[in-house]
C-alpha cells in the first residue's frame, strides 16, 4: 500500500472554455469539481494503476466535507484527520481557443490562449496544534503498514514550514521510503528528513537553490540529505540525479492540454518505481510517460491511458553519468518541530 499525504486538500473546479477574454464574458464548456490537492491526485492515479493506496490528510468544515464524499463516490480509500477550519477551493480555468464559436465571448480584449491553464489556489485553513499532533498519530498508525509515503503539495496555516522533513524522518523511522513533492520553504527543508526522493519542477528548485544548473541544484539537495533528486523539466523531461548517477529522460514529442497534475502523475510513477525497486531508467520512463498522458487528460488526477501506450517506449533515457555528490550528507540531523503535547 502506498500512503499519500495532503495537508491542504481542496475541493477542485475545473472550467474548460474557449480564448478567455477578461473584460467580458466567458461559456464554459465543461466544467469538472472533484476532490483535490497534489497527494489527492497522486492517489487517483495509482488507484487507476491498480495499486493500493491510502489517502491520508486534514480535512474541515463544508468544503472538506465535499471532499471526503467526492471521495468516497470515487472509490478511494482515506484517512483524514478532522479540523475546524474549512478546507479551501481552488479554480482551474483551461482555455481552449478551438472550443470558441464565436458566441462565448463578448466585447472586450481575448486573450489568444491557445491551450493555457490558469490556476488560483486560495491559502487553506489555519491548523490548530491540537490538530497537527493527532495527524501525526494518525500518520504514525498508517505509516507502520506502507510500502511507500508521498508527501505533496502546500501547507496550510500553522503547521511549520519543516513539517514534511519531519514525516520523512517518521517514514524512515518505520523503514518505509518517502517521495516528497512540495515548493518554497518546505522544499527548503524536505532534504533534513532524509527522503528517498525529492521531486522538484526546475522553477521550485531554481528558488530553492538559486544559482547554478539544474544538476547542481540536485547535488545541493542531495548533500542536505535527500537520496535522490528527480527534476521535472517540462518539455525538456526529467533530470534524476541518484547515487547510482545521472539520468536524463527526453520526450520523443510535446503533448498539450491541461499541465496542472502533469507532476502529480509523474510523482505517482516514481512512487511505484520504488515499490516495485524498478531500475532507474524504468522507474524515470514511466514517470515522464504518465506526466504526459495526465497533460491530454481534462482534469488533475487523470491521465490520458492511449497518450501513455504510445509514448512510453519512445521517451529516451540517457546513460548515467557517475555520481558527483558528496557521500556523506552535510546537513545537521533533523530536530522535529511539533506542538508540544498538552500539559
Amino acid at each position: 500500500m502506498i500512503v499519500t499525504v495532503t495537508l491542504n486538500a481542496a475541493l477542485d473546479t475545473t472550467y474548460r472554455v474557449g480564448a478567455v477574454d477578461w473584460d467580458g464574458v466567458n461559456r464554459v464548456s465543461a466544467v469538472h469539481r472533484r476532490a483535490g490537492g497534489k497527494g489527492v491526485n497522486v492517489a487517483r492515479v495509482l488507484a487507476a494503476l491498480g495499486h493500493d493506496v491510502l489517502a491520508v490528510g486534514l480535512a474541515g468544515g463544508p468544503t472538506g466535507q465535499a471532499v471526503l464524499s467526492e471521495l468516497d463516490s470515487a472509490g478511494l480509500a482515506h484517512a483524514f484527520t478532522p479540523i475546524a477550519g474549512e478546507s479551501r477551493t481552488t479554480l482551474v480555468i483551461s482555455a481552449h481557443p478551438a472550443d470558441s464559436s464565436g458566441a462565448g465571448v463578448s466585447a472586450g480584449t481575448a486573450a489568444p490562449a491557445a491551450g493555457r491553464t490558469a490556476l488560483f489556489n486560495e491559502p487553506g485553513p489555519e491548523v490548530t496544534p491540537e490538530e497537527l499532533r493527532n495527524f501525526v498519530m494518525s500518520f504514525e498508525t498508517r505509516v507502520r503498514a506502507a510500502d511507500a509515503v508521498v508527501i505533496s503539495g502546500s501547507l496550510p496555516g500553522g503547521v511549520p514550514a519543516d513539517f514534511y522533513a519531519t514525516l520523512a524522518q517518521i517514514a524512515a523511522r518505520h523503514g518505509v521510503p518517502a517521495i516528497v513533492d512540495a515548493d518554497g520553504e518546505p522544499l527548503r527543508h524536505a532534504p533534513a528528513g532524509r527522503p528517498t526522493i525529492v521531486k522538484p519542477n526546475h522553477e521550485e528548485l531554481a528558488r530553492a537553490v538559486p544559482g547554478g544548473t539544474p544538476a547542481e541544484g540536485a547535488q545541493a539537495l542531495r548533500s542536505r540529505g535527500a537520496e535522490s533528486v528527480v527534476v521535472s523539466m517540462g518539455k525538456d523531461g526529467l533530470l534524476a540525479v541518484t547515487p547510482e548517477g545521472d539520468f536524463r529522460a527526453r520526450m520523443p514529442y510535446t503533448v498539450a492540454g491541461n499541465p496542472t497534475g502533469a507532476g502529480d502523475a509523474l510523482v505517482a510513477g516514481l512512487a511505484l518505481g520504488l515499490v516495485e525497486a524498478a531500475a532507474w531508467p524504468d522507474r524515470l520512463r514511466r514517470a515522464a510517460a504518465l506526466g504526459a498522458a495526465a497533460v491530454a487528460a481534462p482534469v488533475a488526477g487523470d491521465f490520458d491511458h492511449n497518450v501513455y501506450t504510445d509514448i512510453h517506449p519512445k521517451i529516451d533515457i540517457s546513460k548515467p553519468h557517475p555520481p558527483t555528490s558528496p557521500t556523506h550528507p552535510t546537513h545537521q540531523p533533523h530536530q522535529p518541530n511539533l506542538p508540544d503535547p498538552p500539559d
